[in-house]
């Protein structure tokens, strides 16, 4: 029972990796699979959900193929090969597309777009490091430190310290535009009692006048 039991790890192991079979171009296509089917669930990539779909489903086949190629029962490797070449095309692709939607979503101040984009996992972290951290502070009020920012925080204690720094002035912010609010209610209130007494005072000195014309005319009566 053992033995059996180790059987099937070892070949539940042994599938969970990539093909051997021209491993520097496939493990690049393999590994980033499941980042590009994250660009499904972004807006700006709705034109190419179908495209993603299919290449998913091309990349899973292959895949198979390459694991068929490495067991021996598969032995046309250029055929292979060649399947590879054309979906490492559609790979570069979308690693293009997502680093120059990246630099629109900063240029723009898309904020939404800006969080999925670097999420996917698509985007080379070490050479985007400054843009999304600086991108991040300047915006914190609308980019939560999860993901890719998280795990720069995480890494680098100067930029958890200015995390701290930033919120402590967002908390700040936050206060004195309450404050703000509550003095021009404070005003409003004032403004408004000022103008009803205003008001009072001219319909009670109206209605004097009318009394008084009122008497006037009654005296030429008499």
């Amino acid at each position: 029972m053992y033995k059996i039991f180790l059987f099937l790890l070892l070949n539940i192991a042994l599938y969970a990796q990539n093909p051997k079979a021209f491993s520097t171009l496939g493990d690049i296509i393999y590994n980033n699979v499941d980042k590009i089917q994250k660009l499904e669930n972004i807006d700006d990539y709705e034109v190419y959900k179908k495209k993603i779909k299919e290449y998913v489903a091309d990349v899973k086949k292959l895949k198979k193929e390459g694991f068929a190629l490495d067991e021996g029962v598969n032995t046309n490797k250029m055929q292979y090969l060649n399947k590879l070449r054309k979906l490492s095309q559609t790979n570069d692709f979308f690693v293009r597309s997502a680093k120059r939607n990246l630099d629109l979503a900063i240029e723009n101040e898309n904020s939404k777009l800006f969080t999925r984009l670097i999420n996917t996992g698509l985007i080379d972290e070490k050479k985007s490091k400054n843009k999304i951290i600086d991108y991040y502070f300047a915006h914190s009020d609308e980019v939560s430190a999860t993901g890719l920012i998280q795990k720069y925080l995480d890494n680098d204690k100067k930029l958890r310290a200015k995390k701290e720094y930033k919120k402590s002035l967002l908390n700040s912010k936050k206060l004195r535009e309450l404050e703000k609010i509550r003095r021009i209610r404070k005003n409003d209130k004032l403004e408004q009692e000022k103008l009803e007494q205003q008001l009072n005072q001219e319909v009670q000195k109206k209605k004097l006048e009318i009394r008084q014309e009122q008497k006037k005319e009654l005296s030429k009566t008499i």
